[in-house]
């Protein structure tokens, strides 16, 4: 709050914050009743009005104090104040209008709407006020400034100038995790901390994909309840995780290149309550993340079951796809390693063919278990027979035998 006046002016301008309220609580003074002082402290703090009856000790009040200064602005929130001028002459004051704009580091916002408007007469002991509401946008020094215009006596148009200087907080610390799976969905794991000086209520957390994924949510169950409870409560520097999954959409996994270049996650809208209900909004920048490099050859499984029995084989299918820009011969392999739970069966050493630049060919492949437990898929070997280099692929899925 500031009244601070201009003295040589016939109207005088005044600012003030318009904040919510805030809990007043008790200073806790308190020790052993076998100490030297007795009860005597202990009684005192249960005699506090400002203290609740029976929990004196947990700093909980029941009183509201009304903001003494501009407090804290964090990036997110709406910045409200209340402009006021006053004619405290004994005559008439012309042509008063009020105009605010709000200084940044990078540009300068008009707030009011007076600015829109025809000047007006104050009579004596009159007002002329406005309510400015501004969502803070970016972060640093912020200077409100208010400048009044009157006519004067002299038939003159005067004016003067107030700054307000404030400072805007980040009020969150957002820490992002990625990681690219072979079925190419993309989890993301997102760390939300409260670095404001109270505690506050995340009201939502959510991912916005780009136009190239599509985006699922897992912090619920499977009744759509959060798995976090009804409310989500976060103390000065406290912190929550998130996680989602992002699928590819159906024409980006067709190419190889596309998915490649997909780096572009989405944005994370986040919206909080602090103090009494006061509403804060943060998105961030654009999500990205690093795309995996395939290489000249990507081979993934697909069909391949979760479980299966021992000594009863299964089937699945090896997807192999030419992630190069030149046309390769291939020979698939099949090894069985001396200390490995999986026994191929069928033919090794089949050629592919001639496969072209971004094509994909399906191989069907069988497999026995010889042991119970969780073993890797190994034992595939891919040659190009161009460059007569191989390549291993020991550990691209995993199979629990049972």
């Amino acid at each position: 709050m500031d009244t601070k006046e201009i003295i040589d002016h016939l109207v005088a301008l005044k600012v003030m914050r318009l904040t919510k309220p805030a809990l007043i609580s008790p200073k806790i003074v308190t020790c052993d009743f076998k100490d030297l002082p007795g009860n005597i402290l202990n009684n005192f703090l249960k005699d506090d009005a400002t203290s609740v009856v029976q929990m004196e000790t947990l700093t909980a009040g029941q009183f509201l104090l009304l903001p003494q200064s501009f407090g804290n602005i964090y990036l997110g929130e709406t910045f409200s104040c209340y402009v006021c001028v006053h004619n405290e002459t004994s005559q008439p004051v012309q042509s008063v209008s009020i105009k605010a704009d709000l200084q940044t580091s990078s540009q300068r916002i008009p707030l009011t709407t007076q600015q829109n408007q025809s000047p007006i007469m104050l009579d004596v002991d009159e007002t002329l006020s406005d309510v400015i509401h501004h969502e803070v946008k970016d972060l640093g020094t912020h200077i409100l400034v208010c400048e009044v215009t009157y006519m004067s006596n002299y038939n003159t148009l005067s004016s003067f100038r107030k700054f307000f200087k404030f400072e805007v907080m980040k009020p969150l610390d957002v820490k992002t995790k990625f990681y690219n799976a072979e079925s190419d969905d993309v989890f993301v794991e997102a760390q939300v901390q409260n670095i404001t000086s109270g505690p506050i209520i995340l009201e939502q957390v959510s991912l916005e994909s780009s136009q190239q994924f599509i985006v699922k949510s897992l912090n619920e169950d499977n009744n759509g309840l959060s798995v976090f409870g009804d409310v989500t409560l976060l103390q000065p520097q406290e912190s929550c995780q998130y996680l989602y999954c992002l699928t590819p959409k159906e024409n980006i996994t067709k190419d190889i290149k596309l998915i490649a270049a997909a780096k572009n996650i989405g944005k994370l809208d986040i919206v909080w309550r602090s103090n009494l209900g006061e509403k804060g909004r943060l998105q961030t920048s654009q999500l990205q993340r690093m795309t995996p490099d395939y290489g000249d050859i990507r081979v993934t499984y697909e069909n391949l079951p979760s479980k299966i029995p021992v000594d009863e084989p299964f089937n699945f299918k090896c997807k192999i796809v030419n992630a190069s820009d030149r046309t390769l011969d291939l020979i698939i392999k099949l090894r069985s390693l001396q200390d490995s739970s999986l026994l191929w069966c069928g033919i090794s050493n089949r050629k592919l063919g001639p496969l072209e630049p971004g094509n994909v060919a399906f191989v069907n492949l069988t497999a026995m278990p010889i042991t119970s437990g969780l073993h890797n898929i190994t034992g595939v070997s891919l040659v190009d027979l161009f460059l007569k280099r191989t390549y291993d692929y020991d550990d691209l899925a995993s199979v629990y035998v049972y």
